[in-house]
């Protein structure tokens, strides 16, 4: 008697990280899988406690052959992918993994995608105008890349309280855009009358916390003093467009402390909870193939996401 046909394992897609059991992403990425056509694949995330139990949940056979990779792994993970793509090596930093063609593991970057998506969405109308990046720790680069080299802002002020970081993070813009882009380290919140134009975009990079030494209620009061003294809006289009964007890329809490004094300030605001749908199409594309796609229920994504972050009882308090 012939043996009977045994059904295939389920595949596993992972967000891999510390302190990723809050996250919002699942639902979305398990709706595309099955409008996809892929029901046996799941999407989870799961704490790896190093960064090589990540690498054995990506070289299991059950993979599915696409991950994200979250802090603080974006860096420590390229060491031991079989490759890179150019927008990880630019970035210095991986948060996506996927199967090539030829079976390697390899390893990109979509948190600019996220950045811009964000961004452009609310306004374009800060192409080329000076924007800031609160952080310079790993997710700043990301902001960087948005900024300079896809909305060509020149000019980009720096909120951060660790002046080393802030020189780490200069050398490495002057490796990878030269004398292209002027990075500001703005340290006191006197610095901030005296600068000739105020940023269009702000991004922040950094965990939301109460400020309690005094580099961090430097911080605050300098991102305080940027959204009060921006221009008073004057377009008709858009409410609040001529004053500017605030993104900002922590949504844990979802209503941060900078996305609320920015709304005092009469600013658009985006949740960093929205950077994760700006990454899909990309995501999908080296995940599942280029028709997968184009065959995205974009809107249907969306929706699921955005309801996990209404829902989420980690995100909202």
């Amino acid at each position: 008697m012939d043996p009977q046909p045994q059904p295939s394992p389920n595949k596993s897609s992972y967000l891999v990280g510390i302190g990723v059991t809050h996250s919002i992403a699942p639902p979305m990425h398990n709706h595309i899988f099955r409008a996809l056509g892929h029901s046996d694949w799941h999407f989870q995330a799961r704490e790896c406690a190093t960064v090589e139990e990540a690498m054995a949940l990506f070289r299991a056979p059950t993979f599915s052959g696409g991950a994200v990779v979250t802090m603080p792994y974006k860096r420590t993970i390229m060491a031991h992918l079989d490759g890179l793509d150019e927008p990880a090596v630019t970035l210095g930093a991986c948060n996506n993994v996927y199967r090539a063609a030829d079976g390697a593991l390899r390893g990109t970057n979509t948190d600019w995608r996220g950045v811009l998506g964000c961004l452009e969405g609310a306004s374009a109308s800060g192409r080329g105008k000076p924007a800031a990046i609160i952080g310079a720790g790993g997710a700043s680069r990301a902001a960087v890349y948005a900024l300079h080299a896809e909305l060509k802002c020149s000019t980009i002020y720096i909120v951060n309280r660790d002046a080393g970081e802030v020189r780490e993070l200069a050398d490495e813009c002057q490796r990878v855009y030269g004398g292209r882009l002027e990075l500001v380290h703005v340290t006191q919140v006197e610095q901030v009358a005296a600068l000739p134009e105020r940023p269009f975009y702000v991004v922040g990079t950094v965990p939301d916390a109460e400020p309690t030494t005094p580099e961090e209620v430097e911080v605050h009061a300098i991102v305080e003093a940027f959204l009060a003294s921006a221009p008073a809006s004057t377009s008709t289009s858009v409410e609040g467009e001529g004053k500017g964007v605030l993104l900002d890329m922590c949504f844990k809490p979802r209503r941060t402390r900078f996305l609320k004094a920015a709304e005092r300030h009469g600013w658009m605001t985006v949740e960093g909870t929205e950077i994760i749908g700006h990454q899909i199409q990309e995501q999908y594309r080296l995940w599942c193939g280029e028709e997968a796609s184009r065959n995205l229920p974009v809107e249907e994504a969306w929706a699921v996401l955005r309801r996990a972050a209404e829902e989420s009882p980690a995100i909202n308090f």
